[in-house]
């Protein structure tokens, strides 16, 4: 940059802001401004906040205000790069949100800074208090003993609720002032390398310049140096040598270099065994050389067509194999010809807790290679891996492993993207925007960098095998289980032949051909898997006389009975009470718990089998961060006998000695009212049932069902996906769904059930004049309430072959107009683009 110029910068800031704002840069930090930097700015009213933001563009091109300075720079090297940045807005502008929504979800919190508004004393100020209110008398005397406060303790210190006009007065007469502590969260681990700065015939002169001056120390270290290094063929850690004055001579002469690099992690051990030596089977090896087939386009054209559901470029691939039919050993395969080029592979897994068991296959042929990201991670581990998936040289990762957030990665040389599980909804993120489908953008983050996509599942969702059988996706199939054993045997129990004439409580939720199997499983000494998708104790709590059933004050739902904490809990908001003793309409004490979750199905398995060692694996269980490792591994292990679950249970775990997968419910999976219930079903009793005899014959899996003849569950039995896909398409084509059909979910939110109303009905008048057909509401969804908040539902339909950018745009138009209006300036608006 020329030094006579006045830069300025336009910076991306990590808030539900359009665009990006512009500030200029000081002369002094011209040459440190780069794009993808982070720059420390002031925001707000009178700059009373400061933000980290990221730069997007440096310029020339004054703006028509005055525009303030950044305060520092906070990196030497870009955080983010143009694909990174690029992806970022596809994401904001497919989904329908801002870029700043986007960064704030993809930086992780340790790359971000804290930054809290405190006043001091001004080193100016005269110390003449005659001219001071008695407030501003107030101020001055309390930040005489606390040097330092902040505006909300002062406001509370004083006794004035309004305190920022009295403060920014002070300001302007130099009596305080505001001190913004900015702290960056996050200092990377390193470790100092020291190696020869020289060599050959300039080695010996310097020793023999050192001989002559007798630096007798420094001669006796640096052979020592020559020794460890192999005549500088290898680094030696600076923490190995002496830490004298002799080491810090060289190196200051420039006889030593020390270079910094990232620390390994303790668990990040070296490979133990090479990928090329697993054999794959006839069709892993198909469905292996099937992915190495898939056309690869530049990312240029990647960044063509924005919809990543519709290109017709096939560099994507559909992996269809049934559950143990050996997935894992493909990719690790895959991800081996990626590694051996120098280059990056991003395996994407739906569940943390599937990270576990396939972390520890990838190590053993990766080794410090692998980097691992998701949520239960530490701040500092997950800005770790930020850091070292960007950098260059050995430490950087190459393979990396983690739930949806891993997308936002900085690579720098992205090749293969796997998405396993594919058809998960746990990809899907709700809240906040960026409301993204990790699959999806997947398979676009990888068209940008012209790599491959590799779509794994037993069960695909019925959008991704449309794709396949028309040929936007490639497809392979893997239909035997890898080793030859059989799938496992599914029984439907009708529940309703299930006569007792007085059961005991404990026994009332299980059929007695479930209990005799698991029976059968613990004298063989053999593990169970019991699938219950509702967790607490019990569903509700109800009334016998009045049937009045507790709600939550803030959610239109009824509360769930926690017996661990004996409480009654809202699991949309997290509102709880004590459990009653008697009704609160009635007050009769004749109160009954209806429904069962996993806590009741963890303590009636432990008096049906006292000696069973009986562990639960659910939301609750796992709060804690290592928690669900130590359950995983114990039953691994083999020291838990029967595990309890939720989802959590039914998604790619691997466990041998599992003889017997016991689904309690299966009617509560059928019977939800949405479009996709059926699919859901079968994919969630599929993929449970996939947990059962896995590396020998002989696995049962139990359905506990009151309609057994239910076709999903036929499918189920029979393994019949493609019965359940040729019924579910043909139903979508009819009622204009997925994937025929793109749908755009708007939902409204305010406090006043009125005035929502009329804001629903506004916008959606104004949609059906510009989308004449394709509008469907308003009305309230299945829960009508959360955190107080009502809530009301406009679902906007396009056919697929739609080209819908400018459509996205009108809607946020309308949805800004709507704000604008008197009254309803405080609705809140979300979209949901691709609904799942």
């Amino acid at each position: 940059m020329e030094d006579d110029k006045v830069y300025y910068v336009d910076v991306l800031l990590p808030l539900h802001l359009p665009g990006t704002y512009t500030y200029r840069v000081p002369r002094e930090l011209v040459s440190e401004v780069k794009v993808g930097v982070r720059v420390v700015v002031q925001f707000g009213r009178n700059g009373a906040k400061m933000y980290s933001a990221l730069v997007r563009r440096v310029h020339t091109d004054a703006p028509s205000w005055k525009a303030k300075y950044i305060m520092s720079v906070l990196d030497n090297e870009p955080l983010a790069d143009e694909h990174q940045m690029q992806f970022w807005e596809w994401m904001a502008q497919y989904y329908m949100c801002y870029p700043g929504d986007v960064m704030a979800v993809a930086l992780p919190a340790g790359l971000k800074l804290a930054s809290e508004s405190t006043v001091v004393i001004h080193p100016d100020f005269d110390g003449d208090l005659s001219r001071l209110s008695k407030y501003e008398l107030m101020v001055v005397n309390i930040l005489t003993e606390h040097p330092s406060m902040r505006l909300i303790d002062l406001s509370r210190a004083i006794g004035v609720q309004k305190i920022m006009p009295l403060i920014r007065s002070m300001i302007e007469r130099q009596v305080v002032m505001m001190e913004e502590e900015l702290r960056e969260r996050f200092v990377p681990r390193k470790t100092a390398f020291v190696n020869l700065a020289v060599t050959g015939d300039e080695l010996h002169a310097v020793l023999d310049n050192l001989e002559k001056k007798k630096r007798t120390k420094q001669v006796e270290l640096l052979l020592k140096i020559i020794q460890l290094t192999h005549f500088g063929k290898e680094d030696v850690h600076k923490r190995d040598l002496p830490q004298c004055s002799s080491l810090q001579s060289l190196i200051k002469n420039g006889v030593l270099k020390v270079e910094e690099r990232y620390e390994l992690r303790p668990d990040e051990t070296p490979a133990e065994a090479d990928a090329r030596d697993i054999v794959l089977n006839d069709e892993q090896q198909h469905a292996y050389e099937c992915a190495n087939a898939l056309m690869c386009e530049c990312a240029s054209a990647g960044a063509t067509n924005t919809n990543p559901l519709t290109h017709s470029h096939v560099n994507t691939l559909l992996l269809h194999g049934v559950t143990s039919s050996g997935k894992t050993e493909v990719y690790i395969k895959l991800i081996d010809d990626m590694v051996r080029q120098g280059r990056q592979a991003l395996l994407l897994l739906p569940e943390i807790a599937l990270t576990a068991q396939i972390i520890n296959r990838l190590r053993r042929y990766f080794g410090e290679k692998v980097g691992i990201y998701h949520s239960r991670f530490s701040m500092s581990q997950r800005a770790d891996v930020w850091k070292r998936t960007a950098t260059t040289g050995e430490c950087r990762y190459q393979v990396l492993v983690g739930a949806r957030s891993a997308l936002f990665l900085p690579f720098r040389d992205l090749a293969l993207v796997i998405v396993d599980e594919e058809h998960d909804p746990s990809y899907k993120q709700q809240d906040p925007a960026p409301r993204y489908n990790a699959r999806d953008a997947a398979i676009y983050l990888a068209r940008m960098w012209g790599a491959r996509t590799v779509l794994g599942s037993a069960t695909p969702s019925v959008e991704t095998y449309h794709n396949a059988m028309s040929g936007r996706y490639g497809y392979a199939s893997m239909q035997r289980r890898y080793g030859g054993f059989s799938l496992p045997e599914v029984t439907c129990i009708d529940m309703r032949g299930e006569k007792r004439t007085s059961p005991a409580p404990s026994t009332q939720h299980f059929s007695k051909y479930l209990i005799d199997k698991i029976s059968q499983a613990l004298s063989e000494h053999r593990q169970v898997i019991l699938f219950q998708n509702r967790r607490g104790f019990s569903l509700r709590l109800e009334c016998a006389d009045c049937h009045t059933v507790p709600q939550c004050i803030h959610c239109d739902v009824s509360l769930v009975y926690h017996k661990a904490t004996n409480s009654l809990r809202c699991h949309y908001c997290g509102y709880s009470i004590p459990l009653p003793s008697e009704c609160p309409h009635c007050h009769s004490t004749r109160l009954q718990l209806i429904g069962i979750g996993t806590e009741r199905v963890e303590e009636d398995l432990q008096i049906i089998f006292p000696e069973a060692r009986v562990a639960r694996m659910d939301l609750d269980s796992t709060l804690q961060r290592h928690l669900y490792l130590d359950l995983l591994r114990d039953f691994e292990q083999r020291h838990i006998d029967i595990l309890v679950g939720t989802q959590m249970v039914t998604k790619g775990l691997d466990f041998e000695n599992v003889s017997v997968v016991g689904i309690i419910n299966a009617d509560s999976l059928i019977n939800y009212p949405n479009f996709r219930s059926y699919e859901r079903a079968f994919q969630q009793m599929t993929q449970v049932s996939g947990r059962a005899g896995r590396h020998a014959d002989g696995g049962e899996v139990v359905i506990q069902t009151w309609n057994p003849s239910h076709q999903v569950l036929q499918d189920v039995i029979h393994s019949d996906y493609s019965h359940l896909y040729n019924e579910q398409i043909e139903e979508r084509r009819i009622f204009r769904y997925p994937p025929f059909y793109r749908l755009i979910e708007i939902t409204l939110k305010h406090s006043d059930a009125n005035v929502l109303n009329e804001a629903a009905d506004w916008m959606a008048t104004q949609l059906r004049g510009a989308f004449a057909g394709r509008v469907l509401g308003p009305e309230y969804p299945l829960v009508s309430r959360v955190r107080a908040l009502y809530l009301k539902v406009i679902t906007v339909r396009f056919e697929r072959s739609e080209a819908i950018p400018s459509a996205k745009e009108l809607m946020l138009r309308i949805a800004d107009d709507l704000v604008k209006r008197d009254g309803f300036g405080r609705v809140l608006v979300h979209f949901d683009v691709d609904p799942y």
